[in-house]
């Protein structure tokens, strides 16, 4: 009724709704309770922070980025009906059935780094657009779980796995004897790769074959990029989907991206904390 009151007249209201015009009038009076008005600056400030992370983030991140309680965030959300975008399978995207050389496995499924350039971890995912497929090859730093390397291509060869590899040798000066780790997939058991790691002085480190888990902190990556940014959306264009990768890794995820097991920091923010 509040809302039509400038297209008809309260009493015609009140007679169609079969409600007291006195009793309108009376709520129409009213102040909102202290609580709930607290209620409504938090929803305010809620909504619009899970618009501004474009719903990749759950409570305990907004509680985060919030400095409120966890759980007044969550019954914000509920009250709000705002979900965090949802998970979903996706199946694997490397062909490991060749007979090209393989690495040990020097991680073990331990997947820890007490500092930066100590450890690499790289895989390839996908992402479908109206045009065909599109490739995309991450280097990820085990220390700070940064995105250090990246690179996508219409086409999983090699050479998509050596350029995510060149920008990280790129961006973090060229290091020695770090550990490479990723999966048995042909790309990274061709030579070129191969070729790539020794000319550097890193160390190639590999999944067994077919073992998801030792590779599960380059699984986690793919999985957040996917939910948080891939799913639910429709690219007309390739070039439509390298923007949104793009703005996922180098915007929100190197940048603001909060992760528990880094003390609720960003990468970016952990690794300045090493050094500060």
């Amino acid at each position: 009724m509040k809302a039509h009151e400038g297209e008809f007249r309260v009493r015609l209201m009140c007679r169609v709704l079969k409600v007291s015009a006195s009793g309108y009038y009376a709520w129409r009076s009213r102040t909102p309770s202290k609580q709930a008005q607290a209620r409504q600056v938090l929803d305010a400030r809620v909504r619009a922070e899970f618009e501004a992370r474009k719903g990749r983030a759950g409570a305990p991140r907004l509680a985060r980025h919030l400095s409120t309680g966890r759980r007044q965030v969550a019954e914000s959300l509920r009250r709000q009906e705002l979900r965090a975008k949802a998970a979903r399978k996706f199946k694997a995207t490397t062909n490991s059935n060749h007979t090209l050389p393989v690495a040990e496995n020097l991680l073990k499924q331990d997947f820890t780094a007490q500092r930066p350039n100590l450890v690499w971890v790289g895989d390839i995912t996908y992402i479908g657009t109206d045009e065909g497929w599109l490739y995309l090859a991450v280097v990820l730093d085990l220390c700070s779980r940064k995105v250090v390397g990246w690179s996508l291509s219409e086409r999983m060869t090699a050479a998509l796995v050596c350029d995510a590899l060149r920008m990280a040798l790129f961006r973090r000066k060229r290091p020695r004897g770090v550990i490479m780790h990723t999966d048995r997939g042909s790309q990274y058991c061709s030579r070129e790769h191969r070729a790539l790691l020794e000319a550097h002085g890193l160390i190639a480190s590999m999944s067994a074959k077919g073992n998801c888990y030792d590779n599960a902190a380059m699984e986690s990556w793919n999985h957040s990029l996917k939910v948080e940014a891939i799913h639910g959306e429709r690219f007309a264009t390739r070039e439509q989907a390298k923007a949104q990768v793009f703005e996922y890794i180098e915007v929100d995820y190197n940048r603001n991206r909060l992760h528990s097991t880094l003390g609720y920091l960003s990468p970016e923010e952990f690794e300045l904390s090493l050094v500060a």
